[in-house]
């Protein structure tokens, strides 16, 4: 499977803006700002270069559906349940 992102890039510091109370809560419980946002933006990029991807690929994706509901599937005959 192809990699989102190059997990070996350096770091590279950001000024980010979030709600001063959510900031302090996550850093009275030792949350580790820079890992958590790292998972959030990872989830956050899966999501969207499925979305794009799905969008890109309407169109065969419906004909290839809408070909298996005409017609089958090849393995329709070999299944078991």
């Amino acid at each position: 499977m192809r990699k989102i992102y190059a997990t070996n890039a350096p770091k590279k510091p950001a000024n980010l803006s979030i709600n001063s109370d959510l900031l302090n809560e996550a850093k009275s419980l030792k949350i580790n700002l820079s890992a958590t946002l790292e998972a959030a933006l990872l989830n956050e990029l899966k999501t969207a270069r499925r979305d794009l991807w799905l969008a890109e690929n309407k169109e065969a994706i419906d004909a290839c559906n809408k070909l298996a509901e005409s017609h089958g599937l090849f393995a329709d005959k070999h299944r078991v349940f």
